[in-house]
């Protein structure tokens, strides 16, 4: 016996032969797919997948048009336009923390350091402290600024002593243009033994630089001025290779 379930969900008892007969009608009953439509059908997947390859074709063929007009824009830009995008970012942001902070009522840059971690401090510290100010002579001037901002970095002030000097002169302390003043202050002795202090340090400092000498003591004397000098010189470093054998002829006598 074999079981046979029918549309309705009911379940109809039925011999095995049977149910071999009714499947071998079926079969006789529904007619073979002829040779034409089978080949319509491979035709019609294959111009499926053409029209699926083209819209791929067309799509990347558009994604590479954008990628060449982007660089080609790349190109165009100046070359530290990454860093200048980066900074007006920055600013932007910046000028919105402003912004935002004023409306809040707090104070911007106290914002801004609670922000700031120990050990970026602790960096730009030792940034800080790693950093030569000294760039090297440039002009007199430069070097004389530089030297005038290193004297007064030292100079501790007596405030007692200003105070004292304020209450002293009154109005005179401020001059204007028709106030006369100079030669009316008498500096006091701790402030003139400060400045002979200072003095000797740096007449100590200079003693301890030398100054490159113009003229080699030991060398031979082949020149008889400076403009001669410079003339040999220059003759010896074209032709010095070239003249060595006859110079060296010439100081032993052997000269022909």
């Amino acid at each position: 016996m074999a079981l046979v379930f029918t549309l309705s969900g009911s379940v109809k008892r039925c011999s095995l032969a049977t149910y071999r007969e009714s499947q071998v009608s079926s079969k006789a009953e529904s007619p073979p797919a002829s040779t034409e439509d089978l080949a319509a059908q491979k035709r019609e997947a294959r111009l499926r997948k053409f029209r699926e390859l083209h819209l791929k074709t067309n799509e990347a063929r558009k994604l590479n048009h954008q990628e060449v007009v982007e660089e080609d824009k790349r190109q165009k830009l100046p070359s530290n336009w990454e860093a200048r995008k980066a900074r007006l970012e920055w600013e932007l942001k910046e000028e919105e923390k402003k912004r935002e902070c004023a409306a809040n009522g707090v104070d911007y840059e106290r914002a801004k350091l609670l922000e700031i971690s120990a050990e970026d401090a602790e960096r730009w510290e030792r940034k800080k402290k790693r950093k030569n100010p000294d760039l090297g002579f440039s002009d007199y001037a430069a070097a004389q600024l530089r030297q005038y901002q290193r004297l007064t970095k030292q100079i501790k002030p007596d405030m007692e002593e200003y105070e004292m000097e304020k209450q002293k002169q009154g109005e005179m302390f401020y001059p204007t243009s028709e106030s006369l003043y100079h030669g009316t202050h008498i500096p006091s002795q701790s402030g003139i033994d400060r400045m002979v202090t200072d003095l000797e340090k740096q007449i100590e400092k200079r003693e301890k630089y030398s100054r490159r000498r113009a003229y080699n003591d030991d060398a031979d004397i082949d020149y008889i001025n400076e403009r001669n000098a410079k003339f040999n010189k220059k003759a010896e470093r074209f032709y010095g290779k070239y003249t060595a054998e006859i110079k060296q002829n010439l100081e032993r006598g052997t000269a022909v």
